[in-house]
C-alpha cells in the first residue's frame, strides 16, 4: 500500500492505524518562516476530535499533536514537518468478534481481497480516525495560507443530515454554535431530535457537507490535468465514507439551460470582474476566477450499526453481523473540519504551483 501521499508541491503523507500506538503525517513542501506551533495546530484538531457530545463516537481521544521536526523557534524551516498524535483510548477487544467476519458497508472485504490481510481493530487505515492526520496537515496549510494569502478564508458546514435539509434562511453565525455545524438554529433542533432517535435505535444516517473558500486569488489551477477542481474533487473523495463530490452547481447544472447556467461578467468599479452568479463554483476551465470556491460532498451512513446485517466469514460461511464498539451515528458531523483541511491543503498546493509557473503574473483587464 504505497499511495498514502497527496499534493504536488505541498505534499502530505499520512501514516498510522485506528488502534495502533499513534498516527500522524509528514508534511513536505511547506514554505520556510511560517509561524507554527503545537497550539496553533491543536485548535483545529480540537474541532474534529471524538467524544465532544452525544452525537459523535464516545471514544475519548485528546488528539494532542506533537511536532517532531521541521519547526525551529516557532517557525517552519522548509524541511519536512513530522506530526504525531498518540492513540490513548483504543478498545480493540470490541472488534474480536469480527476478526473472521466481513462487516457490510465496510472496507473489510475489499482490503482482504486485495492484500490477504487486514487490521480488523476499528478498520486500521480505512478508519475515519486517519482523518485526524489530515486535519493536522490542514492546520499547517492554513498557517502558510495566512502568510501568503491573508484574505483567504475557509468555512465548512453541514447542509443535510439524512432526510433533513436546512430549514429557513441560513445564518452562518450559527455554524459554530451547534454540534452539527449547520447555519440554522432551527435546523439544529430538528436534526438533534432526528439523530437522537436513530442513535437510540442503533442506526445511522448520511450527510452532505459544503466547504466554501472566499478570497481565493484568480489564476490557481491549470489545464488540462492540473485543474483546481480536479484536485479538489479527488481530495474530498479520498475522505473516508465520501461517495459523491460536486463543484459549484454540480449535478444540478444538468437541469439548467445555458442561459441560466452562464455566470454573466461585468467590470466592477475597482477594475476587477464581477459575476452575476456563481454556478461554476469559482472555477472555470480548471482555473480559479476569484469568486468563492464552493465544494460539496456526500457522506454515506456510518456502516457500524447495531442492526443485524447479513454477511459472510472469510471461509465463506453465511453469518449475521452486529457491529459493537463506539461509533458516530452520523460520521458527516466530524467530516466538516476534515473537508476544510483538505480544501486548505489543495489551495496552498495550487498557490505554490502557480508561483512556480507564473511568478504571480496576471493578464490585465481594462
Amino acid at each position: 500500500m504505497s499511495l498514502n501521499t497527496f499534493g504536488h508541491v505541498f505534499r502530505v503523507t499520512t501514516w498510522g492505524e485506528s488502534h495502533g500506538p499513534a498516527l500522524g503525517c509528514t508534511v513536505d513542501g511547506c514554505p520556510p518562516n511560517v509561524p507554527l506551533d503545537e497550539a496553533g495546530i491543536q485548535r483545529w484538531l480540537d474541532r474534529r476530535k471524538p467524544g465532544q457530545n452525544k452525537y459523535t463516537t464516545q471514544r475519548r481521544e485528546a488528539d494532542e499533536v506533537r511536532i517532531l521536526s521541521g519547526v525551529f523557534e516557532g517557525h517552519t524551516t522548509g524541511t519536512p514537518i513530522q506530526l504525531m498524535i498518540e492513540n490513548t483510548d483504543q478498545r480493540s477487544k470490541d472488534y474480536g468478534e469480527i476478526a473472521e467476519t466481513f462487516r457490510p458497508g465496510h472496507a473489510d472485504i475489499a482490503y482482504w481481497q486485495k492484500y490477504g490481510i487486514r487490521d480488523y481493530r476499528g478498520g486500521g487505515r480505512s478508519s475515519a480516525r486517519e482523518t485526524a492526520a489530515r486535519v493536522a496537515a490542514g492546520a499547517v496549510a492554513r498557517a502558510a495560507l495566512a502568510a501568503l494569502a491573508p484574505e483567504l478564508a475557509i468555512t465548512g458546514y453541514m447542509t443535510r443530515m439524512g432526510a433533513h435539509g436546512i430549514e429557513g434562511p441560513r445564518d452562518f453565525a450559527e455554524v459554530g454554535a451547534n454540534p452539527f455545524w449547520v447555519p440554522s438554529a432551527q435546523t439544529a433542533e430538528t436534526w438533534a431530535s432526528y439523530l437522537d432517535d436513530l442513535r437510540k435505535s442503533g442506526n445511522s444516517c448520511g450527510a452532505e457537507i459544503e466547504v466554501t473558500a472566499s478570497g481565493v486569488p484568480a489564476g490557481l489551477g491549470a489545464p488540462v490535468y492540473g485543474k483546481l477542481d480536479t484536485d479538489l474533487a479527488a481530495a474530498m473523495m479520498s475522505i473516508n465514507a465520501v461517495k459523491g463530490v460536486e463543484i459549484g452547481e454540480g449535478m444540478a447544472a444538468a437541469r439548467l439551460t445555458g442561459e441560466e447556467n452562464a455566470d454573466e461578467i461585468f467590470l466592477g468599479n475597482d477594475g476587477m470582474p464581477v459575476y452575476s452568479s456563481n454556478h461554476a463554483g469559482g472555477v472555470l476551465g480548471g482555473i480559479s476566477t476569484g469568486q468563492d470556491v464552493v465544494v460539496r460532498f456526500a457522506v454515506k451512513p456510518t456502516s457500524s450499526i447495531l442492526k443485524p446485517r447479513a454477511s459472510i466469514t472469510k471461509s465463506g460461511q453465511p453469518t449475521e453481523v452486529v457491529t459493537k464498539g463506539r461509533h458516530d451515528p452520523c460520521v458527516g458531523i466530524r467530516a466538516v473540519p476534515v473537508g476544510e483541511a483538505m480544501m486548505a491543503c489543495v489551495l496552498l498546493d495550487h498557490l505554490l504551483l502557480d508561483r512556480a509557473q507564473t511568478g504571480g503574473v496576471r493578464g490585465e483587464i481594462g
